[in-house]
């Protein structure tokens, strides 16, 4: 029997602000497996998501200055039943016998909805799903940024971080609750990768979703 015909699958969520280096870790871990990753990351699910409801699951937060209202108040109905859909999906994987790789930014800095994480974590309670903190350094991510996305807008190398970017470090590690954290600072994607299907193989069961889905049951 084949490595990867256990039933079922393994899911490791990744979670981080923008630029913290989940997707290449993703990546890395379909690399570096012997087994089958499916990547069902925010970004391939943002490519399916009509254009005018754009970015759906990668709203921004809500508290950036200037927009108390939220970044797109008029798509937050939207944002619980598109995660609804992808944490279900990523279910039916594993129930498959799939393996899942997810990269995330979690947050409930939004004007009028919160507890989609622990709503996430009830449709994974019971499976082999890892939470995995994504850390990085804000003046890091604003480093990535600017020689990224916004490489042709010619922001000055010292030039401050951004409120978002700060907003997004602060909002996207609440509660911190997870089964391992990494650092892309100290660590390569690979490395990273490395050491999250090393836990996988050798660490303890993963918890974090349980302990999330019961905080949602006491709430």
């Amino acid at each position: 029997m084949a490595a990867y015909d256990r039933y079922p699958g393994t899911a490791v969520i990744l979670n981080g602000a923008p630029r913290s280096g989940k997707s290449s870790i993703a990546s890395a871990i379909q690399q570096m497996s012997e087994e089958p990753w499916m990547n069902l990351g925010a970004d391939r699910f943002i490519e399916i998501t009509p254009p005018r409801f754009r970015p759906g699951i990668g709203l921004r937060p809500a508290g950036i200055a200037n927009r108390p209202g939220g970044e797109r108040p008029d798509l937050e109905p939207l944002i619980p039943g598109m995660y609804e859909a992808l944490y279900e999906s990523i279910a039916v994987h594993l129930h498959k016998g799939l393996n899942v790789v997810t990269d995330v930014a979690h947050h409930d800095d939004y004007a009028t909805l919160n507890g989609i994480l622990y709503d996430c974590a009830r449709r994974l309670d019971g499976l082999e799903a890892y939470f995995v903190g994504v850390r990085c350094p804000v003046d890091v991510v604003w480093r990535r940024r600017r020689e990224t996305w916004l490489r042709d807008e010619d922001i000055p190398a010292d030039a401050p971080v951004p409120d978002l970017v700060r907003i997004w470090d602060r909002e996207v590690h609440r509660p911190g609750i997870y089964d391992l954290e990494v650092d892309t600072t100290e660590l390569s994607a690979e490395a990273c990768a490395d050491m999250i299907l090393r836990h996988i193989q050798t660490g303890p069961e993963p918890g974090a979703f349980r302990r999330l889905a019961l905080m949602s049951r006491q709430d």
